[in-house]
């Protein structure tokens, strides 16, 4: 009899020679080459898939590839991290030590930092050999795997790590999603697999039964339509009945079906019990499900291993392929199978298993009114929370649809469901799902703790003034509990924060922090010190910003990208980034993307331009990756300007185009405001100065808040268009904001040498400007010293102090010139020759598109490190940025200089001119 013998196994590739040979190709390209592929090999059940793979895998072994080699399962498909996990620590050479991977799943939320320490980790396994793997039944694939696998392969182009998944077809599915998402990074292949030939499936029976086969086993074998796992079934089913003397059975069902009548009807339970558990299953755990001991399972156990129906892989019992298991699964009838899950469920957990171990079975066997369900639902969706929150809410969500609607613990579940949506990003769904239990008329201390849960989903989708609202509806009804009272408070003075009276709002956050402070709730206590940082902030209060932004990151360190941007508009850049290298330290606990956007703050304010766009794209894409857009329209606008400064108008129009997409999306009065200066500021690039004017207006009218955010640093060039379009009370109380906004910072340098500069420019006061020019000296942000160097030159020439003039001038273009905004640097430099003093002209040229000098200095910096042998993580921490970062700069010098490895860059480097080599 043929169980699961090599022959049919190998023989399974029979007429996949033209597969092979494409997946042999990459195998030999990728350590070639050193760069990244990923191939999708794609096909209906039973049809060799995973006989494919395994044929790729031996062959690459045999090539030198380091090999992780798992496959999902149906069962498992929501157990963060399951499917790459087996992929990650199975085989002779795990590519991740057990204790390692266990350390990176305990930090908190963070898939994006997650997602590195995986990359960092092949990355440096790739160093010494090429590293191949592989996933199959991709479909069935976690959500947390499933997040990595769109991830890691682009993040490792670099690196000779060749990625093969096999799945079923499925346009929607997450084969498909990853096949994209790598498609722009690296080669990728997708290898279909249609229905054998007649000539193969010929081969096939000839392999098994010899060449002497009947022409009726050949006109049955038809009937598998070409799919070789049912042929090889059908051939063992025959090899069976010729060993036994007896003709084919004209009943003979062609499938799986037909292999399972002959067997015992213990062996049929045992296996229909197994078919439950899943895939994979333990014999204890079918036994428990059985209810016998599991040694009297043991014939039953070799039968079904005799038939080829099962093996064992030394730690669980194995079906042999989803279809036998299927097969067996259906023959169960519905309401059993919902009962046997149930049932499944609470022997895991009785035995000592997580509560997602259990939640498929819960999926599929409870039924509302199920309070056990309920509470095993609650426990997974807690602990996946940190790594897959889009997870924890449709668990929670299920729960809620579990629990009866007269139950008093309706609301409990609902208000842990709110919270779990709001923090997934699903803030709508959030906010219905609140609204629907207001509309159950809670007792009033519910009803308050529900207000108080749907805070973060009004303030997420900017709807700050429903949420003022909310939360003093809510106040004003005794009943609420001292810690929902407290989370309120703290909520209506958030929510405050972007009204216009900043002093009652001041007012209401301190009296929130009181109270939090006093009943000792930490969620109250970290709304309040939020809500304070944003009042100060947006009063222009940028001392007081600082104190509650360092207080609340002591707390929560997840807000420590807030804390070192308001060093940062204090002008202490020294504290910023020794925070930003002690966060760096500690990517775990904070927010990436929040961590990169104050990096790209940082880097802004130094006046490092390339490093800044690198970091706001940065962040952009990961923003994206996570879906979670908090700061994308700011970056792009911020990305256009310095496209602007640096005289690259298209870059410039398509940040503006995507500021404006993303502004429609997310329409809230900052962005909105954020783009009508944007807008300003090409129209007048264009010529249009009435336009600009317009957008400024428009500006002004969003109120305090923008004056503070929007133009604390910009407020020169605001008041440059005003002048130009004849609005002089625009630009005067363009003026009266900056000198405003200084009397509160009287200890920055930036915000009173700005003050005098912007009056200097109302007034045409060359002493005010010639001060403004000495108060900035003290600033480190030298784009803003160049932008007074040159308001006070321009005045200086007009007034017929050429001298001066010139000098101004000149240090301003060096300072332009310096940061990379050439185009800044160049306009100056115009100025100069017009005023007969071009001598020792900086140049100022465009940078060409494609090879070495197109590159930035950053880019350059990298490319170098990376072509010494160093990987990302160690390139980063010689350049003090984010690996994150060091990949983006990456990713750009491929493409400028047309290589696709670290091996070719490798090569272009060491073939450089040694001063550009060497970065002399």
């Amino acid at each position: 009899m043929v169980g699961s013998g090599e022959s049919l196994t190998r023989s399974g590739l029979r007429g996949r020679e033209a597969e092979l040979a494409e997946l042999h190709t990459l195998i030999t390209e990728v350590p070639r080459t050193g760069s990244g592929a990923l191939a999708l090999i794609q096909g209906e059940p039973g049809i060799g898939k995973t006989t494919l793979l395994a044929e790729a895998v031996t062959t690459a072994r045999a090539a030198g590839f380091s090999v992780g080699l798992g496959k999902a399962d149906e069962l498992h498909h929501i157990v963060p991290l399951s499917s790459l996990a087996a992929s990650l620590l199975h085989g002779e050479q795990p590519l991740l030590s057990g204790d390692a991977f266990a350390d990176l799943t305990r930090n908190q939320d963070q898939r994006i930092w997650l997602v590195e320490r995986l990359a960092e980790a092949i990355e440096a396994r790739a160093c010494g050999a090429p590293v191949l793997i592989g996933l199959d039944d991709v479909q069935w694939a976690d959500p947390l795997s499933r997040f990595a696998l769109r991830q890691l392969p682009a993040r490792l182009r670099t690196s000779p790590v060749l990625w093969l998944l096999a799945g079923r077809p499925d346009p929607a599915g997450p084969a498909e999603d990853i096949l994209a998402a790598a498609a722009e990074a690296l080669a990728t292949v997708t290898v279909p697999l249609g229905p054998l030939s007649g000539a193969a499936i010929r081969q096939l029976t000839d392999d098994t039964l010899g060449t002497a086969v009947d022409e009726r086993v050949r006109d049955l074998l038809d009937g598998a339509g070409g799919n070789p796992f049912l042929a090889v079934e059908m051939l063992a089913g025959l090899g069976a009945a010729e060993t036994s003397g007896d003709l084919v059975p004209p009943t003979l069902v062609v499938g799986v079906r037909g292999r399972l009548r002959s067997l015992r009807p213990d062996t049929l339970r045992f296996l229909r019990m197994g078919a439950v558990l899943g895939r994979r299953f333990s014999l204890h755990d079918a036994a428990a499900l059985c209810g016998q001991p599991p040694a009297t399972l043991i014939p039953a156990l070799e039968e079904a291993m005799c038939a080829g129906l099962l093996d064992d892989d030394g730690d669980d019992l194995v079906f042999r392929h989803d279809l036998l298991r299927q097969a067996v699964y259906v023959d169960i009838t519905p309401s059993a199978r919902k009962v046997l899950h149930r049932e499944a469920a609470s022997h895991l957990v009785a035995a000592g298993g997580r509560p997602i171990d259990a939640v498929p079975h819960i999926l599929r066997g409870a039924e509302v009114g199920d309070v056990e369900c309920v509470a095993l639902l609650r426990r997974a969706a807690e602990d996946v929370l940190p790594v897959t929150p889009g997870l924890a809410a449709d668990l929670m969500t299920r729960a809620l649809e579990l629990v009866p609607p007269a139950s008093p613990l309706r609301f409990e579940v609902g208000e842990q469901a709110i919270r779990y949506l709001t923090q997934a990003g699903r803030s709508r769904e959030a906010l219905s799902t609140g609204d629907r239990l207001l509309a159950c008329r809670p007792p009033l201390d519910v009803f308050s703790r529900l207000q108080a849960a749907l805070g973060g989903a009004l303030w997420n989708m900017d709807l700050a003034e429903e949420l003022r609202r909310r939360t003093e509806s809510a106040l004003a009804v005794e009943g609420a509990a001292p810690e929902a009272a407290a989370r309120l408070a703290a909520l209506r003075a958030l929510a405050l924060s972007r009204g216009h009276d900043l002093v009652a709002a001041r007012e209401a956050g301190e009296t929130a922090l009181r109270a939090a402070t006093a009943i000792g709730d930490r969620e109250a206590h970290v709304l309040a010190l939020s809500g304070l940082g944003e009042i100060a902030q947006n009063a222009g209060e940028n001392a007081v910003a600082l104190e509650h932004f360092a207080r609340l990151s002591t707390i929560e360190p997840a807000f420590l990208p807030e804390e070192i941007v308001a060093h940062l508009h204090l002008d202490d850049f020294a504290s910023g980034g020794r925070l930003l290298l002690r966060a760096g330290d500690n990517a775990g606990k904070t927010r990436q993307a929040m961590l990169l956007w104050a990096q790209g703050q940082h880097d802004l304010g130094l006046g490092r331009l390339d490093d800044a766009d690198a970091g706001f794209a940065t962040m952009e894409r990961l923003e994206d990756d996570v879906q979670v857009p908090v700061q994308q329209v700011n970056a792009r606008v911020i990305r256009s300007r310095i496209a602007l400064l640096r005289g690259d108008r298209d870059a410039a129009r398509e940040h503006l185009a995507a500021a404006r997409r993303r502004l429609a999306a997310k329409p809230n009065p900052g962005n909105t405001a954020a783009v009508r200066f944007l807008e300003a500021v090409h129209a007048e690039a264009d010529g249009d100065v009435g336009l600009a004017v317009d957008k400024i207006r428009q500006v002004q009218k969003q109120g305090v808040l923008m004056r503070w955010r929007l133009l604390r640093d910009w407020v020169d060039t605001a008041i440059r268009m005003a002048l130009r379009g004849a609005d002089r009370e625009l630009a005067e109380d363009l003026a009266t904001q900056a000198r405003t906004h200084a009397a509160r910072n009287p200890t920055v340098p930036t915000a009173t040498g700005v003050a005098a500069q912007a009056l200097g420019l109302v007034t045409n006061d060359l002493a005010l400007l010639e001060e403004s020019v000495a108060l900035l000296a003290a600033s480190p942000r030298p784009l803003v010293r160049a932008a007074a160097d040159a308001d006070l030159g321009q005045a200086l020439l007009a007034a017929g102090h050429r001298p001066q003039a010139v000098a101004a001038l000149t240090r301003a273009r060096g300072l332009f010139a310096e940061s990379g905004a050439h185009a800044a640097a160049a306009r100056l430099q115009r100025d100069l020759d017009a005023a007969g003093a071009g001598g020792g002209r900086v140049v100022t040229r465009q940078r060409p598109v494609q090879g070495w000098s197109a590159l930035t200095a950053s880019e350059q910096k990298v490319a170098r490190l990376v072509a010494d042998g160093h990987t990302n993580r160690s390139a980063a921490d010689l350049l003090f940025v984010s690996p994150h970062t060091v990949n983006t700069h990456l990713t750009s010098a491929f493409r400028k200089l047309g290589v696709n490895s670290r091996v070719q860059l490798a090569n272009l480097v060491a073939a450089l001119p040694d001063p550009e080599r060497t970065g002399e």
